[in-house]
């Protein structure tokens, strides 16, 4: 790989942003390209695939046969709420090779002997996620029922386009939480992301089930997630 390529991509895994390297088998040519930027008429069917996918491998475009080698973001899941639906999730998310973090003040739920092997943070979300951040690879599951915990990490995930946002409550609940969420500046359409009632409509009813509904609809948001810089 050459040195300024091998740079672009550091860049881009550093700052936790897609990248694909796109070489022109006969010609030799390379090309990288980071998500969010433009890309030619030519590479761009070729290239959100890449990026959709995650997976690397030969394509036709313009004609010509091309590699793609596409390094994606790990994907991770914030979850709010060290409660017995979470304790399942831990469970599900390596399986589906996502890392979780689990976010609680309430230190007599976030506890080591709970959530073992679990990255388990006992501190406000506000406190944490100012150092820790979300972005656009990061799914924020928000399910402690409690206005003061979850509010904050709802709105900082909607400000900072994670592909998943999902909340637990009653559509009543939610409703209420949308006149809060209007309050702090949030606009109809940032809210209107929300996944509410939180996951896939299965009929769950144990926290396992639901933990297995929330699993389900995050790998649906990733894998249909919007891709952008697709235009020239």
């Amino acid at each position: 790989m050459q040195i300024e390529v091998l740079k672009q991509v550091n860049s881009a895994r550093q700052a936790r942003q897609a990248v694909v390297i796109v070489t022109d088998l006969a010609a030799g040519s390379t090309a990288v390209f980071t998500e969010g930027q433009p890309v030619p008429d030519g590479l761009r069917d070729v290239v959100g695939k890449a990026l959709q996918t995650g997976k690397s491998g030969l394509a036709e475009a313009d004609g010509a046969q091309v590699f793609l080698n596409v390094y994606l973001p790990p994907p991770r899941i914030v979850a709010i709420g060290a409660v017995h639906i979470t304790q399942a999730l831990a469970r599900l998310a390596p399986m589906m090779n996502f890392d979780l973090s689990i976010i609680d003040p309430r230190t007599a739920f976030a506890t080591p002997e709970r959530f073992e092997g679990v990255d388990l943070i006992a501190d406000w979300p506000e406190d944490v996620l100012k150092d820790r951040g979300l972005d656009a690879y990061t799914a924020l599951v928000a399910v402690t029922h409690d206005p003061k915990i979850d509010d904050y990490p709802i709105a900082d995930a909607l400000r900072s386009r994670c592909f998943y946002v999902g909340a637990l409550g009653s559509r009543k609940t939610h409703a209420k939480r949308i006149e809060r969420l209007k309050e702090v500046g949030l606009s109809d359409e940032d809210i209107s992301s929300i996944r509410a009632p939180i996951g896939l409509d299965i009929g769950a009813s144990s926290p396992e089930e639901i933990a297995l509904a929330i699993m389900a609809e995050i790998v649906q948001a990733f894998r249909r997630r919007p891709i952008s810089g697709q235009s020239a």
